[in-house]
């Protein structure tokens, strides 16, 4: 099989996309995690359209990356200049990178309301902008902009402007389908049609948008027709719907079809590089992306999960060490046995099939999640609940008592005090009264508590709460409702999640509370 070279443009195209703004210390960060993924060509981003892309130029060299070269974006020259003097390719030249990218119109349309301009003019202008710069530079790829709707429209002159492109010395050339509404079988027909008339001496990229779902998919049959060349953004980030998912297109091109790529040969890196994205960008990692979501190998179902204990092969694609990622098994009141089973052996908990305390574990779970509980990122209060059915309760202190004022005067923001009495350790231990304040009566029983728990366990200081979730649960009508409270907690490099129901917030927030202090407890014993 033929290799194929990743070209990424996460820093550029991908930084388009509605929330993402990287700074020019994030995009050296991810130019470097990307060089460690072996990604072939890095797009750095348009030199010519604001500093810090010339700027991450310039740092970028600083850098002894490893094997990725790092591209300078650009257009083609402005119609009322030429190559020589035209700003934006100066700029793309100021880069000074081994490669450039530039875009040319492939679309009429764009031809003559866009550039204002013929469309014997633009051919020229094609021609002129890869000559200049071929003079100077080792590699120039041409960016086909909209030439699936363009060849669409005029398939005659599409053809004819990737021709010139390819006269004029073009390393590749690269078919755009930049509104991202083009189908597979449009694909198939176009691309035909164009190694048809171009012939296969220049090879062919594919840079696919995903307006219409299919930006995966229209690259993996681009690749199956001879293309060489593969855009994407990791996790498929970008402007409007986004572009094509390295994260998708990568383990499918190595681990379905075949083919060779460099990032193929770390690809047990992938989920390490999408989590890593996200992280920079300050997003949360979307559970559900194929490959490296936490969700893409999470089994539920009894059945599903019995399946996956004789054979992985029964639910899962792939094996998730692959690319990276785990195998994970949610608790819930579909769960049966094996879940249970399997959920146990991850804490460290052996249990037998036939196990008395494994039908109690059960039937606990259930009744419970039948209450509104729900334990699937709540692994913490899952963990704690089976060793206290095992008779191995995990108890460090205990909450006696609590009150939570919460005082509102005229126009005044409210001020929160919660009061908490705690014994430690429990039933004979001395008993600590304290009060505290905090933005919320939430966070005054956090801090309450806190300050409670810190003069027995000064450990307690390292942990943070770092997410905390209110859901009203169907059922009462109105305010006289169950809520469903989760808190993620984290103390160093270990986050876990707890929960509480209860038709009052504070008693559910105070459960969740609780479950979370002990179990950064029993994590630190454990340890010893």
């Amino acid at each position: 099989m033929e290799r194929i070279e990743i070209y990424d443009t996460t820093l550029r195209d991908g930084a388009q996309a509605e929330e993402i703004s990287f700074s020019l210390e994030d995009k050296i960060r991810i130019a470097l995690k990307l060089d460690e993924f072996k990604i072939d060509y890095i797009e750095g981003g348009w030199p010519g359209s604001n500093p810090k892309d010339l700027q991450f130029f310039k740092e970028i060299k600083d850098y002894n990356l490893k094997h990725s070269k790092i591209v300078a974006f650009g257009s083609t020259h402005h119609p009322k200049k030429n190559p020589e003097n035209d700003e934006n390719l100066k700029h793309l030249l100021l880069a000074k990178t081994p490669v450039v990218t530039i875009f040319g119109k492939s679309w009429t349309l764009h031809v003559k309301e866009a550039l204002k301009t013929t469309l014997e003019h633009n051919l020229q202008i094609i021609s002129e902008s890869i000559k200049f710069l071929k003079a100077h530079v080792e590699k120039v790829f041409y960016d086909a902009e909209h030439f699936f709707d363009g060849f669409k429209e005029d398939p005659e002159y599409a053809i004819t402007t990737i021709k010139k492109a390819k006269e004029a010395g073009a390393d590749c050339i690269i078919l755009c389908d930049t509104n991202g509404g083009t189908l597979p079988y449009e694909i198939v027909k176009i691309i035909k049609e164009v190694q048809n008339r171009l012939g296969k001496e220049i090879p062919l990229g594919i840079h696919a948008h995903n307006d219409s779902e299919c930006a995966v998919a229209n690259t993996l049959i681009a690749v199956n027709l001879g293309v060489t060349h593969v855009q994407g953004t990791i996790n498929g980030i970008g402007e409007r719907c986004g572009n094509a998912n390295l994260c998708s297109v990568i383990p499918n091109l190595v681990l379905k079809m075949g083919y060779q790529c460099s990032s193929g040969e770390v690809l047990h890196k992938l989920t390490e590089v999408s989590r890593y994205v996200y992280e920079i960008a300050n997003l949360p990692h979307p559970s559900r992306l194929p490959f490296v979501g936490s969700s893409a190998f999470a089994h539920k179902g009894g059945v599903h999960v019995s399946a996956v204990l004789k054979s992985p092969k029964t639910y899962e694609h792939i094996d998730p060490i692959l690319v990276g990622n785990v195998r994970r098994v949610l608790v819930s009141e579909l769960s049966g046995k094996s879940n249970i089973i399997y959920k146990a052996k991850e804490f460290g908990i052996e249990l037998e099939i036939d196990s008395p305390l494994l039908n109690k574990i059960v039937s606990e779970i259930k009744k419970l999640e039948a209450e509104g509980y729900e334990f699937e990122a709540a692994e913490a209060s899952l963990e704690l609940l089976i060793y206290k059915l095992m008779g191995e309760p995990k108890q460090y202190f205990e909450l006696l008592s609590y009150k939570v004022f919460d005082l509102k005067v005229n126009k005044e923001f409210p001020k929160a005090e919660a009061t908490v009495l705690v014994r430690v350790p429990p039933g004979v231990g001395e008993v600590e009264h304290t009060a505290a304040l905090g933005n919320g009566p939430v966070n005054a029983l956090d801090n309450a508590l806190r300050k409670a728990l810190e003069r027995f366990y000064p450990q307690i200081k390292e942990m943070e709460l770092e997410d905390y979730k209110v859901r009203v649960l169907p059922g009462l009508p109105g305010t006289a409702s169950k809520v469903r409270v989760l808190i993620i907690s984290k103390s160093k490099n270990k986050k876990w999640g707890t929960v509480g129901v209860s038709t009052d917030i504070l008693e559910a927030s105070c459960q969740a509370l609780i479950d979370s202090f002990t179990y950064k407890l029993f994590l630190d014993k454990r340890k010893k």
